[in-house]
């Protein structure tokens, strides 16, 4: 399966998932290591484009798409988090924990989990830590231009 990434051309090889791990983020706490990808470009785009200050253009982007073996998946269910608060804005300690759970469990080497930014699509969770992560690979990298409508004032 092809999964993707945009990041800044300085972290376009990194899977390390250390930005995740300095940062924390909406499926894993500070001190957690996690690779986050999307199932799509354009999820990936929206993924950054929600953390981006309004008005700013972001330039200097890379899209990676990464290949990820054929294993197990394990799977967050939307309607298992149906009456928490795991879309909200800051993330929750419910998706943390779920995440963090995920890692330290270390069974599977991906965690699918529901996009708050387009309900109904998924990311992918890469678990750097797992046995399986070497055959996680990077299969292209090119240079991605957001389209300046998406940040312009009105």
């Amino acid at each position: 399966m092809i999964v993707y990434r945009i990041a800044r051309g300085k972290y376009k090889d990194d899977l390390s998932g250390t930005g995740a791990e300095i940062n924390g983020g909406r499926w894993n706490n500070k001190g957690t290591k996690v690779l986050y990808t999307a199932s799509s470009i354009a999820l990936a785009m929206a993924e950054v484009a929600v953390n981006v200050p309004f008005g700013i253009l972001p330039k200097g982007y890379f899209v990676i798409s990464i290949e990820i073996p054929d294993v197990n998946i394990s799977v967050v269910h939307p309607k298992n988090l149906k009456g928490t608060t795991w879309n909200s804005h800051p993330p929750s300690h419910i998706t943390q924990k779920i995440g963090d759970d995920f890692i330290k469990a270390n069974k599977d080497l991906i965690l699918k989990v529901p996009s708050v930014v387009a309900p109904g699509d998924y990311n992918f969770l890469i678990n750097p830590s797992h046995v399986e992560f070497s055959k996680v690979k990077i299969v292209e990298k090119s240079p991605f231009g957001f389209d300046q409508r998406l940040f312009k004032k009105k």
